[in-house]
């Protein structure tokens, strides 16, 4: 095992991308068909919203797609998942069925969380997919916690904790990340840098805005991968895996870009839109597209039936979370905590809410 390492790399292919040579095709093709989903599903999703289906707080992954997805494809289902609000291409690209998604989303009781949760607080305890968290930095502790249990108990498996690039700036990052050093924990720090906190870019507001060095005071090995390359990305995540499991704990920078505001109700303003037409240029759907059809994994006729199966799937989705019942008021003090607290309002409290919202029947 590496102890105090201080090493960082960078992934780049001498022409931007990695080969696809030695590839299985299947696998190739179900990398795009999982990077077009969550395309699609957030697309929809951001239309939902304006529909006013889904109501609180909704950011997307729009241009996140190969981080999400390379990430994914080099886990195990022994590896937990911690992120943060911006979490739907992740819950989804971890095995979950769309439509259980888009129910939460829309706050009925068919959803990964029961309606409780909404776009911000995905969870799936099946799929070890442990939560998006809307406090900014609250999966940090959370995670870096689970990962300390995963080496006492000895457990197989590691720990992923995804974040944005400015909840490198907070206490807990700097604490976990010193934690997790010490004990020598089965962890990988994921920081999606799209370039922006917010509106704030990551210049402004970080000291050292090369992220994947931000370990460095607890000699932590650091990698950056372009985020836009579904292949590097896996490539990156399985060595780090590999690392973590040998106990040594390590940040993953993912250079990425976010084609729409913060949130769906952002309207952008702060960003030069020529940036942000040379950031929409670089899609990673449509550079893999062009990859595999220029190493004739596929062919046009392949990617329009893929794009409308797709669509298909995400209407399922839509019109599932539409159909499903919202969460009974009887339910409505369930859950407050793990276990049974006194003087806490219940089931009678909530039976009462419900009649007087019957009017009284």
């Amino acid at each position: 095992m590496t102890t105090g390492s201080t090493e960082q790399r960078v992934d780049a292919a001498a022409d931007g991308r990695l080969d696809l040579s030695g590839e299985d095709a299947e696998h190739l093709k179900h990398y795009y068909e999982q990077m077009l989903l969550i395309r699609r599903f957030e697309e929809r999703a951001g239309e939902m919203y304006t529909k006013a289906k889904i109501g609180g707080y909704c950011h997307l992954n729009l241009g996140e797609e190969a981080t999400i997805v390379g990430l994914m494809a080099a886990l195990t289902p022994d590896d937990y998942i911690f992120t943060n609000y911006r979490e739907h291409g992740y819950i989804i690209a971890r095995g979950v069925e769309p439509g259980r998604v888009m129910a939460e989303l829309f706050g009925k009781q068919t959803g990964v969380s029961g309606g409780r949760g909404g776009s911000m607080h995905l969870f799936d305890i099946g799929a070890h997919f442990m939560g998006g968290y809307a406090i900014v930095g609250g999966q940090i502790p959370l995670a870096t916690g689970a990962a300390y249990a995963l080496k006492y108990q000895e457990r197989p498996g590691v720990v992923v904790c995804q974040m944005g690039d400015a909840t490198t700036n907070i206490g807990a990052w700097h604490e976990s990340l010193n934690l997790a050093a010490l004990w020598q924990l089965p962890i990988i720090y994921l920081v999606v840098n799209n370039g922006y906190g917010m509106g704030t870019t990551v210049e402004e507001g970080a000291a050292e805005p090369e992220l994947y060095k931000r370990g460095c005071a607890f000699r932590m090995h650091g990698e950056r991968v372009d985020g836009t390359d579904v292949l590097a990305m896996r490539a990156a995540t399985a060595r780090l895996r590999e690392r973590a499991q040998a106990g040594e704990p390590s940040i993953l920078e993912a250079i990425s870009f976010r084609f729409r505001g913060h949130s769906v109700i952002d309207a952008d303003r702060y960003r030069d839109p020529e940036a942000v037409k040379q950031g929409r240029s670089q899609d990673p759907i449509s550079m893999f597209a062009t990859q595999l059809l220029d190493a004739k994994v596929v062919v046009d006729g392949w990617l329009k039936e893929t794009a409308s199966q797709v669509e298909r799937e995400v209407q399922a989705a839509i019109a599932f979370a539409d159909q499903s019942p919202d969460p009974p008021i009887a339910d409505l003090f369930d859950f407050m905590y793990a276990s049974p607290a006194p003087n806490t309002p219940g089931r009678a409290e909530a039976h009462a809410i419900a009649q007087q919202a019957q009017g009284g029947r």
